[in-house]
């Protein structure tokens, strides 16, 4: 078939040039958006006396056709047209005849992949948000459900002080309610409209870019039409904020690989999100967690290779441009599965409580809690934490607990130490004590719980 470019051309494009210029095997999956814009704007034609209303009326029905023709499995996309838009405007011009030649009025390519693209990101955004606030939801139910549950906290990956399970978890929610905030945000800059800007100067016919944007919904119209069609900045930062996500899912991941192993023994994982090995009975294998923190560096390589595709590009459209589409697809893909695997797991991940309140007193982790009972005794901190150094020095080299201490040998380090010590000694105690803002106290916890359902029902 001759190409609907074809007119000034000699001869016949060459097989191996289609078979690598194509991009109906990626870009079909717009095809969705690919109609619906051009039904608004088909819509728009006829109501601004472009073409006859009777034939953008055809226009419309013949597009819906097709629509349930895609959707039912019966429509048949060809290599040779290139790419969605002329597969679908071909099957549209087969169908109702010549009418079908009037829908490429006052567009191009170039505006119609920019509307497609920006249609597609805006619902896969408003996914990955639901699916972080169904993810956020989880880490505040299990927060709720271990509340009493300590654990040492790390600092260099050494134990640092103790903490509760439930601050930790909501570290996280903190983490993931930001990264929805970032891909909330990034909306704004997805939902304008591009087109009428056509292959970069506008047109001449008397279209109704307004018209269009309300028909799709779009908060605002593209102000440039060369900026319109010639940059992909909404993609890349979509792809920048999923990078940031990927960040957290795998620090998260990480946390659950080392924690399930015998040296941690924090957590049991399901046995329906674990695997075994093909040669060793008794491995329990990690794979899911391993997979999502895996699976970072392909968000990460999306972003690489659109911001590389980018970088070099003169105004305006160029066919790099082509290339766009199947980084921005797999994260989006790659998202979603992080975060509907990690969802369903963690309320199944059994916490092993006398593991964690064990570490979590161990390693003189309440150190900190003698150098602040010294300084509400008035010794300046600085000193306060030379002189608790010293008692933890001598608990080292005599191989004891600081609650293994005696007064009398507390006294020897600092005499404003009293029999009150001990309620500081305990990780217990020390937990109960951080009762500043955003601490690890049960008080505070159940505050940060709320904070956290407050941000997940926050409206846009």
């Amino acid at each position: 078939m001759k190409k609907l470019w074809a007119g000034r051309f000699k001869e016949e494009t060459a097989g191996v040039v289609e078979s690598f210029t194509e991009s109906i095997s990626f870009d079909r999956r717009l095809w969705k958006y690919d109609i619906e814009g051009s039904i608004a704007h088909a819509a728009m034609l006829g109501r601004q006396g472009i073409i006859p209303v009777r034939d953008s009326e055809r226009i419309i029905r013949g597009l819906k056709e097709i629509a349930k023709e895609i959707e039912g499995g019966k429509f048949r996309f060809r290599q040779d047209l290139e790419d969605v838009h002329m597969n679908i405007e071909v099957a549209l011009t087969e169908k109702i005849g010549s009418a079908g030649k009037m829908l490429h009025t006052a567009r191009s390519r170039n505006d119609q992949i920019a509307l497609d693209l920006r249609l597609y990101l805006r619902d896969e955004i408003g996914q990955i948000v639901s699916a972080l606030t169904a993810l956020m939801g989880v880490l505040a139910e299990s927060a709720e459900r271990h509340i009493d549950y300590l654990m040492p906290g790390y600092t260099h990956m050494q134990r640092a002080q103790p903490v509760l399970l439930s601050h930790h978890l909501l570290a996280y929610g903190e983490m993931f309610g930001r990264d929805r905030d970032r891909l909330r945000d990034a909306l704004k800059r997805v939902n304008v409209m591009p087109l009428g800007a056509c292959a970069l100067a506008g047109t001449s016919l008397p279209i109704d870019r307004s018209y269009v944007a309300k028909l799709l919904r779009f908060g605002g119209i593209a102000g440039n039409s060369i900026d319109a069609v010639s940059d992909r900045d909404f993609a890349l930062e979509f792809l920048a904020d999923a990078a940031i996500l990927a960040v957290h899912l795998s620090r998260f991941a990480e946390e659950l690989v080392l924690w399930s192993t015998e040296e941690f023994s924090f957590v049991e994982l399901p046995d329906a999100f674990t695997t075994g090995s093909s040669i060793m009975p008794q491995k329990k294998n990690p794979d899911v967690a391993e997979l999502a923190r895996g699976k970072t560096g392909r968000i990460f390589g999306a972003l690489i290779s659109l911001l590389t595709v980018m970088k070099g590009l003169p105004l305006s459209y160029n066919r790099d441009m082509q290339e766009d589409k199947v980084p921005v697809f797999d994260a989006v893909d790659t998202t979603k599965a992080s975060l509907s695997v990690l969802t369903s797991m963690i309320p199944k991940i059994r916490f092993h409580r006398e593991v964690l309140a064990k570490t979590a007193g161990a390693a003189y982790s309440t150190a900190t809690d003698i150098a602040e009972y010294l300084v509400r005794k008035g010794m300046p901190f600085r000193d306060a934490h030379g002189v608790t150094g010293k008692i933890v020095l001598h608990c080292a080299e005599n191989k004891m607990r600081l609650e293994d201490l005696k007064i009398a040998d507390f006294r020897r380090f600092s005499g404003l130490i009293g029999p009150d010590i001990y309620r500081c000694l305990t990780a217990e105690g020390s937990v109960a004590a951080k009762r500043s803002r955003g601490g690890t106290s049960r008080s505070e916890v159940r505050r940060q719980i709320r904070r956290l359902r407050k941000i997940m029902i926050r409206e846009e």
